[in-house]
């Protein structure tokens, strides 16, 4: 383990568009800021969503597809570099309307409302690289 400093310089939030997906809006957001490492938290509901599980026998996602609404009860995630572009890594819990929840690696959610506080670290660029042991791009620190 080796970890770095990093301060949360700069801070913005967003009301995301409704019909959006979160994670390509997030992207967006830190390619249009020039956000090379930060943290996110979300809020708000998803019209549906396409969740990821990890094998980590296979190395590979089993993906699993909610096509009903949503509350996000927690969202969190970071931004990094991979191939000159933004990575959104977000994870999350969906609750139905009998509060059973959902969870996983968020591969698309399509926004009905979601506020997002994103905290960027203007000290630190951070990069991911392919990992050979867990077969997943992690940061190359």
């Amino acid at each position: 383990m080796s970890p770095f400093d990093c301060n949360a310089n700069k801070e913005l939030i967003v009301r995301l568009k409704h019909d959006a997906d979160l994670i390509q809006s997030i992207a967006e957001l830190a390619r249009s800021r020039g956000i090379d490492a930060g943290s996110f938290t979300a809020i708000g509901a998803l019209k549906r969503a396409r969740l990821g599980y990890y094998d980590q026998k296979n190395h590979e996602y089993r993906e699993i597809k909610i096509d009903s609404p949503h509350e996000m009860a927690s969202c969190v995630g970071n931004v990094s570099v991979s191939d000159g572009k933004p990575f959104v890594h977000a994870h999350v819990v969906l609750a139905d309307e009998k509060g059973n929840a959902r969870a996983g690696h968020l591969l698309e959610g399509i926004v009905f409302a979601a506020e997002v506080h994103l905290r960027q670290s203007e000290s630190l660029k951070l990069e991911r690289k392919y990992d050979e042991v867990t077969g997943l791009w992690l940061w190359d620190l």
